[in-house]
């Protein structure tokens, strides 16, 4: 069997592709320009499927691939299984996520014998080059494609089905923001705008920086000319999103940060204005003074720690210490009424000691979070916290762990008890995927929330809480 032909077009390797297809065009704009006729009759009858890992972020970008591929004539597959073109948006910020999309690769081939298939992947995972070693040997690879560059799928496709060549597209820095590309928005009452991309923390185990690049923050006039097309599509509800939210526009020079553009959001007609992901120590009493003015901006805050020890912080690169952090919460609290705080905490960070571990459960009871996202420590090739020899067993890690989310489920169980007999605004998703006679969505807290009674996803209703389960409210709608 002939091997298919390798173009590497990665931009920290020897080999560049200079040549492009000339009929494909594209402007950086709110439209694209592509030479149809060409395109169309090559994919009209062909089926796409995108699946997508990890961040919001990586939602974005799915939502722009899937308009980048239904402009090139491919229609939509409802399975993965009945689809000719396979894209699979990669997340790299644990080992487990990798392994997922290592395993949904071997799975691809049992769809082989009933049609011809090519595949696509994408995400974070395309910017390890330990990773890009191990795809490139794969039969059913045809295609790696960066994040920074996602514009220029359309050529990349062109050449895989047209010369069947293997290509990998990677570049290691974005020239520009596509995420102002059109979109195929998932949800036609909800949707997410990215205000910055990247992040220049360079925490010691996160692979942030090297997958999606330093801090760029978008023009504020094309975010909000963004929110407002959205707004007038029908979206109730905006979430703003960047690795570092509250970090916007520190690398600008207009003196214009996160804070202004909150209060520039919240002056628009939505009903509901959320962000993520916020870093404690860019987090100022400005942000919370205006998420209490403005109704309209939900009073949920997720700020990630990571540790409740000072010296596994340090370890960690995180600027921020455990005095602050309690004051800052103290201040959200007491600021901001019906507030719900979530949290991320890494467990098992190398040579953390049970003395280090106990301190982060003695930072939980006393904050007594909402919720947190709590993870076993993973390395990532290309981080400093990868080159230090780890003597704690993956066995004591998972005990700790085990120890940690009892308490995330203690308090989760213990905040949402708060809320029984009271009346929440809930924006309602659907259909219980449990119980068919039962409504869910979300409260303004973002808490989960399945009632009894009658609505439509998009509609905002008013629910009496009956019941508080560990993750979730019960009630029932009022007429």
């Amino acid at each position: 069997m002939n091997k298919i032909p390798v173009i590497d077009k990665s931009d920290h390797h020897l080999q560049i592709i200079n040549q492009r297809i000339k009929s494909l065009q594209f402007k950086y704009l709110h439209t694209i320009n592509i030479d149809k006729n060409l395109l169309l009759n090559n994919y009209k009858n062909l089926r796409f499927f995108v699946r997508t890992y990890g961040c919001q972020a990586n939602i974005i970008d799915s939502e722009t691939i899937s308009k980048l591929i239904i402009d090139l004539g491919f229609k939509k597959a409802d399975k993965i299984s009945e689809a000719n073109l396979i894209i699979l948006n990669t997340c790299a910020i644990r080992e487990n996520a990798e392994k997922k999309v290592i395993g949904e690769i071997g799975l691809i081939n049992k769809y082989r014998k009933n049609h011809d298939i090519k595949v696509v992947i994408c995400g974070c995972m395309s910017h390890e080059e330990k990773i890009i070693n191990e795809l490139i040997k794969l039969d059913n690879v045809n295609l790696i494609i960066g994040t920074h560059n996602i514009d220029k799928l359309p050529q990349d496709l062109y050449e895989i089905y047209k010369n069947d060549k293997k290509i990998i597209d990677v570049k290691n820095k974005r020239d520009t923001l596509y995420k102002i590309l059109p979109r195929d928005i998932c949800c036609k009452y909800k949707a997410f705008v990215t205000i910055m991309e990247g992040c220049n923390n360079f925490c010691t185990y996160c692979i942030v920086p090297f997958t999606r690049g330093r801090q760029i923050s978008r023009p504020k006039d094309d975010i909000i000319n963004e929110i407002k097309t959205l707004i007038n599509s029908g979206v109730k509800e905006i979430t703003l999103i960047g690795q570092n939210v509250n970090a916007y526009g520190i690398d600008c020079d207009d003196n214009y940060f996160f804070n202004d553009l909150l209060i520039d959001v919240a002056k628009l007609n939505v009903e509901r204005i959320r962000f993520s992901t916020s870093n404690p120590w860019n987090f100022n009493k400005n942000i919370i003074d205006t998420i209490k003015k403005y109704p309209n901006i939900m009073p949920h805050i997720h700020l990630p720690i990571q540790s409740g020890d000072e010296a596994i912080l340090r370890k960690m690169n995180r600027k921020m210490n455990i005095n602050d952090y309690i004051n800052l919460i103290k201040y959200i609290r007491s600021n901001i009424s019906d507030v719900a705080i979530t949290t991320d905490l890494i467990v098992g960070f190398p040579n953390e000691s049970k003395k280090q571990f106990k301190n982060t459960l003695k930072f939980y009871k006393k904050i007594k979070f909402d919720n947190a996202y709590s993870f076993i420590y993973s390395k990532r090739d290309g981080t400093i916290a990868a080159k230090i020899t780890d003597t704690i067993s993956s066995k004591e890690k998972e005990i700790r762990l085990c120890k940690l989310n009892k308490l995330v489920k203690k308090y989760a169980k213990f905040n949402n008890k708060k809320y029984v007999k009271k009346i929440l605004d809930v924006m309602v998703e659907g259909i219980s995927k449990t119980n068919s006679n039962v409504l869910t969505g979300y409260s303004p807290q973002l808490k989960v929330v399945n009632f009894t009674g009658i609505a439509h996803p998009g509609e905002t209703v008013k629910v009496r809480i009956t019941k508080a389960n560990r993750f979730s409210l019960f009630g029932e709608k009022i007429n």
